[in-house]
């Protein structure tokens, strides 16, 4: 088999189902080995999978394991010499997963994405540049996001991120919604880091994977993302976006964001970025009083919002010592 496709499951049989429907509607997915590893769902998610592809490799995690430990997992078993981890809410067209891996083999590229799309065809980002220190993870934050993007913007400062790729973009790191990486590269760079749970994790991989060769966003191969569907029936939250900081999810990215940012730039920058946030909640608090008072509207409307922001900035604040050290760690925040 040259392609092992694996699909992390986490209460997400009926989109699992779905991309399967659609990936297997075309010849060329049939001939790869389909990969589910289950994150301990505690639902019907096996009968539903196996009973219409009963061919499917089904692997039981036992826990909720995240993204990063259950791709290992399903990676050490694979098959294949091409590994593509692939989101359960995607849907395959005209051929995606054929075609890339058709097109992968024939290149030196380590890994490889595709364009991305939302089910209206508007283009996602897939794939990025990274800005020294990750400080384009600084934009989210309420107003002084938009004061140093900005000033980014005085600057000219070249946007990192790929909305429409062109038919090969040399990037630096690749969405895990679709990312096909050879398993020599994986051998040479290392497995998925094992302290995420969810979110960054594929972008400290691709920085190891980068080490080893290029990267490659195939822009006129195009697949639907669902973007953060999964997620966001499994934390109840509203917001299928990476800009909400303010919930449980939110605390996720700002953990796993800051953890990234360690391992891959060092302490440093890892304060730094710490102390943005810090710094970002006063912030928060007197620009949207100053805001809404002056459109006329209830000046402390937001400031349930600044307080969530900062209880999680003080979680942080309650694992940097454990982040600094870089020991082995779980971080999981719900």
């Amino acid at each position: 088999m040259g392609l092992s496709v694996i699909i992390v499951n986490y209460r997400s049989a009926t989109y699992v189902v779905d991309c399967m429907r659609s990936a297997l509607q075309f010849p060329s997915s049939q001939e790869f080995e389909w990969i589910v590893v289950d994150n301990d769902s505690r639902d019907n998610s096996y009968n539903i999978v196996m009973q219409e592809f009963p061919f499917v490799q089904w692997i039981q995690m036992g826990y909720n394991a995240g993204f990063a430990r259950a791709n290992n997992k399903a990676m050490q078993q694979a098959k294949a010499d091409v590994y593509l981890l692939l989101n359960a809410d995607t849907i395959v067209m005209n051929d995606a997963i054929g075609s890339c891996y058709n097109k992968f083999i024939q290149t030196n590229h380590v890994a490889c994405g595709v364009q991305l799309l939302f089910a209206d065809g508007r283009t996602q980002i897939s794939g990025s540049f990274f800005m020294k220190g990750g400080i384009n993870q600084l934009l989210p934050l309420p107003y002084w996001g938009s004061v140093l993007k900005a000033v980014a913007g005085m600057l000219h400062t070249k946007k990192p991120s790929i909305e429409v790729a062109s038919a090969e973009e040399r990037v630096e790191w690749i969405s895990g919604a679709f990312l096909m990486v050879k398993k020599a590269a994986a051998e040479k760079a290392g497995m998925m880091d094992e302290d995420f749970f969810l979110y960054s994790e594929e972008i400290e991989w691709c920085s190891r994977l980068m080490k080893t060769g290029d990267l490659y966003i195939y822009g006129d191969i195009k697949m639907v993302h669902l973007m953060g569907e999964i997620i966001k029936d499994a934390t109840s939250s509203n917001d299928k976006t990476y800009q909400n900081l303010f919930d449980k999810k939110g605390l996720q990215l700002i953990v796993s964001n800051h953890v990234r940012i360690r391992k891959q730039y060092g302490v440093a920058w890892f304060l730094f970025q710490l102390l943005n946030y810090t710094w970002a909640v006063p912030v928060f608090y007197i620009c949207s009083f100053i805001d809404n008072l002056v459109h006329l509207k209830n000046p402390f409307k937001d400031f349930a919002k600044a307080t969530a922001l900062a209880s999680n900035v003080a979680k942080v604040w309650g694992l940097s010592r454990l982040i600094v050290s870089d020991k082995p760690h779980f971080y999981k925040m719900f």
